[in-house]
């Protein structure tokens, strides 16, 4: 097995810990990335744009001039598209931007991602973080000591950490069960406390 050093607040070894070869020195497979991370995307999309058509708009009951003899353009209803206030034509209705993508390729994916990162040296497994009240410079003080930029912190559902976390800007704070592929890739510096690491290996492990 593989292994990890843990640090502390400080950014001060403190110890390692064994990690799972088959989610963070696993095979890394880029391409997976892209129909992982646009199937997760693809599901935020609400997919309620909608349009009327002729069949909708109010109106147009009625032929608006008679076939021919008027030197103007035949028409038949006031809805057609062509008209100002007619129906839209092939316009957009509310539909499902859901997109299949299996299990175990979002799990290739995500293994790949965590690699990729250790490889990188950009994961950084962290023994506790916790913050003793609901305070944001409290939990800036502890960025600065951990010199972390743009960073994804992974750690047990704290109430004071997940709220003095929501205004401070490149950083995001997530449970272990909220860890996904497009928050992994999108932030340089990944942060993992040990509890959390436990919990990522027992979902991730084939």
């Amino acid at each position: 097995m593989a292994t990890l050093d843990v640090y502390n607040v400080n950014r001060e070894k403190v110890s390692q810990v064994e990690v799972v070869d088959s989610v963070f020195a696993a095979e890394v497979k880029e391409h997976l990335f892209y129909d992982v991370v646009r199937m997760q995307l693809n599901r935020r999309r609400a997919g309620t744009s909608s349009v009327k058509t002729r069949s909708e708009v109010s109106g147009g009951g009625k032929k608006p001039w008679k076939q021919k003899g008027t030197g103007r353009a035949r028409s038949g209803s006031s809805r057609s598209p062509v008209w100002r206030g007619g129906g839209i034509a092939f316009g957009p209705k509310p539909r499902s931007y859901d997109i299949k993508v299996p299990k175990k390729v979002r799990r290739a994916a995500m293994c790949s991602a965590l690699t990729l990162k250790v490889q990188q040296e950009k994961l950084l497994v962290l023994d506790a973080l916790e913050v003793s009240e609901i305070k944001t410079a409290a939990f800036v003080a502890i960025l600065e000591k951990l010199k972390a930029g743009n960073a994804l912190i992974i750690a047990d559902a704290d109430h004071n950490l997940l709220l003095s976390s929501r205004n401070v800007p490149h950083v995001k704070v997530l449970p272990p069960e909220g860890l996904n592929l497009h928050d992994v890739l999108k932030y340089d510096e990944l942060f993992i406390t040990q509890t959390s690491l436990r919990s990522i290996e027992r979902s991730l492990a084939a």
